[in-house]
This record gives structure tokens, C-alpha cells and sequence, in this order.
């Protein structure tokens, strides 16, 4: 077994970029011996709670990445104190990314991969675990080469203290809900459920953290870094940083780290604008909400400002759509894809996405009014129902579609289909995987 040499780190980064400031170009896996050269090691986890690391995360206001935005000090806090007497908890990194839009995950896992394995390291430490999982979905082959090869690495140089495994996850929007990871890691079916939270009772019965891939590797410089570096940038109430995926029909689509609080049209300007005009932006991803261009040209993207305008970055996601397109055809499209994600466990959701999605192609294609208000009124009814949220999404999209683009919804309601709305895809429906940084 050999020892790793004694490395001076580098300074840490006084701005942005942060978690995308030592990428490689060309693009290719960091090794450990290059990361290390840039973050010292993460804590060692001893078996109790590092309460002191507990405190550094809460002061630093970081959030959770992945969609919800859960104060990330709560949640380790709350797995500590649930581990007294229950067992040492687990801590499983979540980067199955099922949102098709989203690309950020997949980036950091495949070209800067120790960082989250530290990530997930200091993660351990701070709750008292025992074990870490990091889950990828089975089509993300590079970044489990990646993964792969970076554990091969460690055992080799700088052995975990705790045991580190991979799970190769099932495809699927819905396996990424927490409980359905959960549950699929204890061996059942991905599907959500309605017992414990895993905080509570988890992965073989432990208390369990869930985190994301981008979410453990802030974790990994504010161990690293401290708090009052990670609140540099930002703003007060949500500082840091936040990986952005930007695509659709801008000419530089990718993965964009922004200070929290950053103005959409900021990120739009540094990917080359919008050639073809702006009818529109996605803002959360499939699960999210369309916005106008006149509300996208000066809303920032922080959760208040957002939030005013009826959204949220949810896992970081901006897709724009150009003034040429029909966004009421895209919707369908999406709202096709939503159906084809059904766990398959409830009523609300197996049945009432399928008639969402095929009103939604309806009246695109066909028109009606008698369609249009069936929509409406079967997005209303699968509204907080079934075991999970996948419902909710569909009829936060529908309402924004149906307000933002009034315009094409008169028009097809009318029996009068657009050009537009028989091109292609221009959200390029399933999935965008760009990784361009």
C-alpha cells in the first residue's frame, strides 16, 4: 500500500468558479493526486457526531441542491441526534438525477469525482456514519467508470475510514425520490412509500442521509473552507453558489456555476443570448414552471425572487425556449413524459397522467374547448395526491403553459394548430445531456 506525499493546496477560490474551478480542458476525470493538490482531505469520521462540523454547515445557510432546498444543517443535525441508540447512521449520495434537463450531477460524478466522495466523507463525519452509497442511475456508464476508478484510487493511496459503496440504480424519475431510493436500497421496488422518513429509519433501518451530488460537494469546501468563505458570494438569505443546466436555444447550452442570486438574464448573456428571440424559459426543469420573457428579463435566480413569479430553480434547471416555438406543443411533449414516469402504484397518478398528457396532445392537435377544460379540471383533481409528487409536477407545468402562452392556447383551441407546434422538439424531450461548463 503506498503513502500519499505530503501536497500543498492551492489557495481556495476567492470567487466563482468553486465546485467547476479546477476542471480539466479537455474535459477528463481529476485524479486524486490533482484534487488533493486543491482541497485537503475531509474530516475523519470517529463514530459520534462531529457536532463542530454540524455548527460550521448551519452557519454557512447551505441548501440542498437537489430540488427542495431543505437547510442542509438541519438535516445532518437531525440525523445525529437521531443515531444515539438507533445504530450508526448511512449517508447515501443521491446522484440518479432523474430530471431530464438536468446535467450538473452527472458532471461533477464523472470529471470531478473525489470532491464528492469527499463530499460524502465529511458528510459521514458529521453524523457519525458507518456508511456511504453513492447511487447513479445505470444509463450514467461514465460517471460510474468514473466512480469505479476513483474508489480503486483511494483503496490504493488513501483508504476510506468508513465503507464506501456503489449502487447502480434503476432509470427513472421516480427512483430519485428519497423514500423510493430508500426503499429500493433495502430491496423492494423504487417506488415511494408513505412510512418514516429516512431520517427517521432508513437504509436496513438506520437513520439515513440523503443529500445529492452537488449538495456533498459544497459540504466538501465548507469542511475545507469554512462558513464565512462559502457566504462570500451570494446573497444573505441563500448564499453560495448553485450549478445551473442551461439548454435549449441559446448557443452555448451547458452547466453554469452562478452566485445565488443572479440575474437570469446575466446567465443567458454569458451563453450567447438568444439568437432566435425569447417566447419563454423553463425554470426548474420538467417539474417546473414556464415563466415569460418579460418577467425572465429581470427576475433573479434566488427562491424569493423566483418564488414571485410563481417558480423555482427546484434542482437548477433553465431551459429557453425561442419566440419561434410553440409552447404549448412542448408542454405536451413534457406532460408525455411525466405519464411515461408513473411508478405505477396510484390511481391519481397512473390514470390522470395519462389523461393529462393525452388532452395535452389533443388539444394541440385537434383542438376543442370541451378539451381545454378537461385539462384544466384533471390537473386540478390529481393535485396533492398519490404517494409521491410527480402529480404536483404536471400541474404546476400545465397552469404556467396555460397562462404563458394564452396566445397558442386560443389558437389550437380554436382548430387552429400552429407551424410551430409540428417541428421538433426544441427542449429536446426526453432528455438534454449537456455538460459543457
Amino acid at each position: 500500500m503506498s503513502t500519499p506525499s505530503r501536497t500543498t493546496h492551492s489557495s481556495p477560490p476567492a470567487g466563482l468558479p468553486r465546485l467547476l474551478a479546477h476542471l480539466s480542458s479537455p474535459r477528463a476525470r481529476a485524479s486524486l493526486g490533482a484534487h488533493r493538490a486543491v482541497l485537503p482531505a475531509p474530516p475523519r469520521p470517529r463514530g459520534r457526531p462531529d457536532l463542530a462540523l454540524i455548527e460550521s454547515v448551519e452557519r454557512s445557510g447551505l441548501r440542498g441542491r437537489g430540488g427542495a432546498g431543505f437547510p442542509s444543517g438541519a438535516k445532518l443535525r437531525a440525523i445525529a441526534d437521531r443515531g444515539r441508540g438507533r445504530g450508526r447512521a448511512v449517508v447515501v449520495v443521491n446522484g440518479t438525477e432523474g430530471e431530464p434537463a438536468s446535467a450538473k450531477d452527472e458532471l461533477l460524478l464523472t470529471d470531478t469525482p473525489h470532491l464528492v466522495i469527499d463530499g460524502a466523507l465529511a458528510a459521514a463525519a458529521a453524523v457519525g456514519a458507518a456508511r456511504v452509497v453513492l447511487c447513479v442511475s445505470a444509463s450514467n456508464t461514465r460517471a460510474l467508470s468514473s466512480l469505479y476508478q476513483s474508489l480503486d484510487e483511494r483503496v490504493a493511496a488513501e483508504p476510506p475510514p468508513v465503507r464506501i459503496d456503489v449502487a447502480v440504480a434503476p432509470d427513472g424519475y421516480v427512483t430519485g425520490e428519497e423514500r423510493a431510493l430508500v426503499a429500493w436500497l433495502n430491496g423492494g421496488a423504487p417506488v415511494p412509500n408513505t412510512g418514516p422518513r429516512p431520517y427517521e429509519r432508513g437504509v436496513a433501518g438506520r437513520p439515513t442521509l440523503v443529500h445529492n451530488a452537488e449538495t456533498v460537494a459544497h459540504l466538501a469546501q465548507i469542511a475545507a473552507y469554512g462558513s464565512d468563505w462559502f457566504r462570500a458570494v451570494g446573497t444573505p438569505e441563500e448564499p453560495g453558489s448553485a450549478l445551473v443546466t442551461l439548454s435549449g436555444a441559446t448557443p452555448r447550452a451547458g452547466v453554469y456555476e452562478v452566485s445565488c442570486g443572479t440575474p437570469l438574464a446575466n446567465l443567458l448573456t454569458a451563453a450567447g443570448g438568444t439568437p432566435r428571440g425569447l417566447g419563454a424559459v423553463l425554470v426548474g426543469g420538467f417539474y417546473g414552471t414556464w415563466i415569460p420573457a418579460e418577467a425572465a428579463a429581470a427576475v433573479r435566480l434566488s427562491g424569493r425572487d423566483l418564488a414571485g413569479v410563481g417558480a423555482s430553480l427546484g434542482a437548477g434547471v433553465v431551459a429557453v425556449l425561442p419566440a419561434d416555438a410553440c409552447g404549448l406543443a412542448e408542454t405536451a411533449r413534457i406532460l408525455a413524459w411525466f405519464s411515461a414516469q408513473s411508478a405505477g402504484q396510484c390511481g391519481p397518478c397512473v390514470y390522470g397522467l395519462a389523461a393529462i398528457a393525452e388532452a395535452a396532445r389533443h388539444l394541440v392537435e385537434m383542438g376543442g374547448d370541451g378539451t381545454l377544460a378537461r385539462l384544466a379540471r384533471w390537473a386540478g383533481d390529481v393535485e396533492g395526491r398519490g404517494a409521491c409528487r410527480l402529480p404536483d409536477g404536471a400541474t404546476r407545468l400545465v397552469r404556467s403553459a396555460l397562462e404563458v402562452f394564452a396566445p397558442d392556447v386560443d389558437a389550437h383551441r380554436a382548430g387552429r394548430p400552429c407551424a410551430a407546434s409540428r417541428r421538433a422538439a426544441e427542449l429536446a424531450v426526453p432528455g438534454v445531456r449537456a455538460v459543457a461548463s
